[in-house]
């Protein structure tokens, strides 16, 4: 496959990718974090950024891992929320 066609591919490919934040509660095992981002991989999407300082992860996700990750831990539930760039100027 030729470059122009592999960038093509995968600019479609995440063309239809939601970009969100998933964060989970501080008492989240790393294997449920881990199960979260192999489900955007999994499912075609990609991680963006893994934070430090709280359990989560940033993505480009399909709508069919957000669900996915909905769904996987009832004991340890994500809070998923669409990423966008905020400002405190109105």
């Amino acid at each position: 496959m030729n470059l122009f066609a592999y960038l093509l591919v995968g600019g479609l490919s995440l063309a239809w990718a939601n970009p969100i934040v998933v964060t989970y509660p501080k008492d989240t095992p790393s294997s449920v974090l881990e199960d979260a981002k192999n489900s955007v991989i999994n499912a075609g999407g990609r991680i963006t950024h893994e934070y430090q300082l709280i359990k989560g992860f940033s993505a480009d996700a399909p709508e069919s891992a957000v669900q996915q990750i909905s769904a996987q831990s009832a004991q340890y539930s994500p809070t998923i929320e669409k990423d966008m760039s905020v400002s405190i100027q109105s």
